[in-house]
């Protein structure tokens, strides 16, 4: 071949000497990220039913509240009436909260306590309704006979299984061309696919919720699992409802006093907090202000991965799936996400009636978060 002389930017682009120069490497920029189903890692069992149930129990309680109007209007009262009866005893000693006095209960009859004020010679405060009372505990006469015996009782719960699908199809042509990037269709589209399936698993674990009528599901009605925000109904802290600090930009003090929360509640410690972008920001702000930095220094870091308080070591987790003005804080040892047997996330060819591939992605889950009052939400925070 004779020397032309030309240069390749003056070749143009379409002559046929000049190759295309394409990376190999196909970029994805949407979020398929799953961070919270990576932290909580696979289920030690699966699911066998559609109906996925589980036993919780708890301890008799030790506390209760006052539910007597006319307390507050009758000095020191020897007599007033509570919201359970049954959780007393004949012999408890108790105590009102934020009260130094202790008060020893000397009857119950149904709802109403009567009681010994100032016990022990401690000084007499006054109560109120809907006041806090504490159980110590019991003193038994020597040599009397057994009371009665208290028991509680356990309960199942349960969560429905709800089937993720995504079919695939590839035609013959498609599958037979070189393609740039891509050594199979078929495989490329099924981890496509999968990515976006883990994706509103995750979505559907935090967020999801059960439909209110026939949650079996039937030919016309889908079975949708119960997520963890809906799930979630004792230990909820919103600014500025039931003393908790009424500032809607989260601060420390609402994160510990959420966690102290729970921790009052349950016998578990918190050991994830799990929250959008703008609440991590906020969290990582904690200790922007208490910084510093020698003067050869010149990376600036500000992000919280653990966070430690007396309540827990608790792992920040970064989730999209979470709404921005809500906070998770979750005892992961009392989740898991479980599958149906023989249905996680697996690939089924289907029969064709043509010149293509086809097949499709299934997996059937539920989510298993034990003993609700273990966990805890803040939400209504500011979102700007």
């Amino acid at each position: 071949m004779s020397f032309t002389g030309k240069a390749t930017y003056t070749a143009g682009a379409t002559l046929p000497e000049i190759a295309e120069d394409v990376a190999d490497i196909v970029s994805i920029v949407s979020p398929y990220e799953t961070p919270l189903l990576d932290h909580l890692g696979d289920a030690p069992r699966p699911a066998g039913s559609t109906y996925h149930e589980w036993l919780e129990d708890t301890l008799l309680p030790n506390k209760d509240t006052i539910d007597d109007p006319g307390v507050d209007s009758s000095g020191f009262s020897t007599s007033f009436d509570v919201a359970h009866g049954s959780y007393f005893r004949t012999g408890d000693q108790i105590q009102g909260a934020g009260s130094k006095e202790l008060i020893f209960v000397t009857g119950v009859a149904g709802d109403t306590l009567s009681v010994t004020r100032g016990y022990g010679g401690t000084t007499e405060e006054t109560l109120s309704d809907s006041q806090t009372l504490h159980i110590l505990g019991n003193a038994a006469l020597e040599g009397d006979d057994a009371p009665a015996a208290r028991f509680s009782s356990r309960t199942r719960l349960g969560n429905w299984t709800q089937i993720f699908t995504a079919a695939v199809r590839v035609s013959g042509s498609e599958l037979a061309v070189r393609k740039l990037s891509v050594a199979d269709e078929l495989d490329y589209q099924k981890q496509e696919r999968l990515r976006e399936l883990l994706r509103d698993l995750e979505n559907t674990v935090i967020n999801g919720i059960s439909p209110q009528a026939t949650q079996q599901g039937s030919g016309t009605v889908r079975r949708t699992m119960k997520g963890i925000l809906p799930t979630l109904t004792t230990n909820v802290f919103a600014p500025g409802v039931d003393g908790f600090p009424a500032d809607t930009n989260l601060t420390e003090l609402q994160l510990n006093l959420a966690l102290r929360g729970v921790w009052e509640n349950a016998s578990s410690r918190i050991d994830t907090i799990v929250c959008n972008g703008y609440q991590k920001r906020r969290i990582n702000g904690f200790i922007t202000s208490s910084r510093s930095y020698a003067s050869n220094e010149d990376a600036f870091r500000d992000m919280v991965s653990v966070y430690e308080s007396d309540f827990g070591v608790c792992r920040v987790i970064l989730s999209r799936g979470v709404p921005t003005d809500t906070i998770l804080l979750l005892d992961s040892s009392r989740l898991s996400v479980l599958p149906l047997a023989g249905r996680s996330f697996h690939y089924k060819p289907l029969a064709s009636t043509g010149d293509y591939d086809a097949g499709e992605l299934i997996g059937e889950y539920t989510l298993e978060l034990r003993n609700e009052i273990a966990h805890g939400r803040i939400t209504g925070l500011a979102t700007s």
